[in-house]
């Protein structure tokens, strides 16, 4: 994909250049829990402070609904941002403004005054037409950042040229969300390994009872005729539920939770692939040349529900002849908690992003860069 790089700004000394970043990072009272998104953006940052830019970066938190909210204040962030590079100034959250979910001009125009140059960093919001996203290469001489452009290179290659096998692991609650991302994944993968709370609109579209679990009825047809068509899908065959006494999060509540097969009994809720299913994902994980993971196999945040994620995450870890690819959002999360980020060849900063560059092959924020060539 054509995208302008950071070298076709030119001669940088002395110019005013805004990058948008993505440092929407987890804050717990005040603190940042994980700054692995501020981390992404030091090299494209360095690189225009080394040409002797003076940076501006500017980002989003959150979701304030374009109001000042002080609980989504970039304070925590400009803090660590002033630990790892103080000479570059950021700007407050951009959501405080309603004309950047609105793709406002007069926004934009207060956003790039005096601004000589723009980059764009922020992977994981370019898939949102927001004014900071696409209205600055209308403007201005622009080019896509490091972390940018690597993201694009990793993930169109798995559309377009994958190692096989290559096998993709999808997760999470809803079929709903992942209708677009399925489809275009069946084009291209060998296998594709269905788990999480999507797994049980897919097991009832097979007859199966899933009990008190997560089911989008409206959906059942739509993954009924999937596997009528022979897609190569790879379900669960057991799975970890609790009964309707227990709680989520809270093991000290009460509830049982044991092993069933695939027909849950009413009452109870599936919450993670089973042993035997993790076991058997993880042989096919093995034999993938190419591995793509997007969503959790259970409710991984609760210990109870945590070994298929985990197993999943750590099959990935050893198959050191595959290439693999964790697509942001909660798989990020969960490789995160297990100590195996470190481990996969590329953790996106960008589930929702990642995802729909998959779906489309493209996102609005890469059509405005190349836009500005």
């Amino acid at each position: 994909m054509d995208l302008p790089f950071l070298e076709d700004l030119g001669n940088l000394n002395g110019k005013n250049v805004l990058v948008r970043t993505d440092f929407n990072v987890p804050i717990d009272s005040g603190e940042i829990i994980d700054d692995f998104r501020i981390k992404a953006a030091i090299p494209t940052l360095k690189y225009l402070l080394e040409a002797g830019a003076n940076v501006t970066a500017c980002s989003h938190l959150g979701r304030p609904n374009g109001t000042p909210d002080q609980k989504y204040a970039m304070a925590p962030v400009k803090r660590r941002l002033q630990e790892l590079l103080p000479a570059v100034t950021l700007l407050e959250n951009l959501r405080f403004n309603q004309g950047e979910a609105a793709n406002d001009q007069s926004f934009v125009n207060d956003l790039i005054a005096d601004q000589d140059a723009y980059v764009n960093d922020a992977f994981g919001a370019s898939h949102r037409s927001h004014a900071s996203i696409v209205g600055p290469p209308k403007v201005l001489p622009s080019a896509a950042g490091r972390l940018l452009f690597k993201e694009v290179e990793v993930l169109t290659a798995l559309r377009n040229s994958p190692r096989r096998p290559f096998v993709a692991i999808l997760g999470g609650s809803k079929v709903s969300d992942k209708i677009g991302v399925i489809d275009a994944l069946l084009e291209v993968v060998d296998e594709l390994i269905i788990g999480g709370g999507m797994c049980f609109t897919f097991l009832k579209a097979k007859g199966h009872e899933v009990g008190s679990s997560l089911l989008e009825h409206d959906y059942v047809g739509y993954c009924g005729e999937l596997l009528d068509n022979g897609a190569p899908i790879r379900l669960p065959h057991d799975i970890t539920a609790m009964d309707s006494d227990g709680k989520i999060g809270d093991p000290t509540f009460g509830g049982v939770v044991r092993q069933v097969g695939v027909e849950i009994q009413n009452g109870w809720m599936g919450l993670d692939i089973g042993p035997g299913t993790a076991a058997e994902f993880g042989d096919r994980i093995a034999e993938a040349r190419t591995i793509l993971w997007n969503g959790p196999m259970g409710v991984f945040e609760d210990e109870r529900f945590a070994a298929g994620t985990k197993h999943i995450a750590m099959c990935m870890a050893e198959n050191n002849a595959a290439f693999t690819v964790v697509g942001g959002g909660d798989s990020a999360a969960a490789a995160k908690q297990f100590n195996l980020e470190n481990q996969m060849d590329h953790v996106s900063t960008g589930g929702g992003a990642s995802l729909e560059l998959i779906e489309k092959g493209d996102l609005p924020g890469l059509i405005a860069l190349r836009g500005s060539l």
